[in-house]
């Protein structure tokens, strides 16, 4: 399996989630400034990626990605999406992950880990449920086995 391949299926939750947010941000805070913003963000995607690495339902999938490369684009596309200013210079998420099999469990595995690291970082249920909600969508371009 290539790095990229690996790289592509942790960002299944993580990227282009731009337009979505932006049409609906709340009032007041952006959920990048809620969530603690860049370092706040790089300490879950820390956590994220351990999760992942322990979760024998798709670590497998991750075994040849470049670990530090990954972090990287999982930063930029959670901060991007919630409104920060990074910039997700990746792939799009069906280009990126057509042909990969993914399944409904691997992406309901990828979800329950993510939410694991925001809950494990006391990231509250509203911003969890916000940042999940971006980032729902993209399961259309990305799961090819129902």
């Amino acid at each position: 399996m290539s790095k990229l391949c690996g790289l592509g299926v942790v960002a299944i939750v993580l990227a282009g989630a731009v337009t979505a947010y932006a049409e609906a941000q709340p009032a007041g805070k952006s959920l990048y400034e809620r969530l603690g913003g860049k370092p706040a963000i790089t300490s879950v995607v820390n956590q994220f990626v351990s999760n992942v690495a322990a979760d024998a339902r798709i670590s497998g999938r991750f075994a040849t990605t470049d670990i530090p490369q990954l972090k990287a684009h999982l930063v930029d596309q959670i901060c991007s999406a919630a409104g920060g200013p990074c910039s997700y210079k990746g792939r799009d998420m069906k280009t990126t992950h057509a042909g990969m099999r993914i399944a409904n469990a691997d992406f309901a595995a990828l979800v329950e880990d993510l939410t694991g690291a925001l809950t494990q970082h006391k990231v509250p249920q509203r911003e969890q449920q916000e940042l999940l909600g971006l980032l729902g969508p993209m399961k259309k371009d990305i799961v090819e086995v129902p």
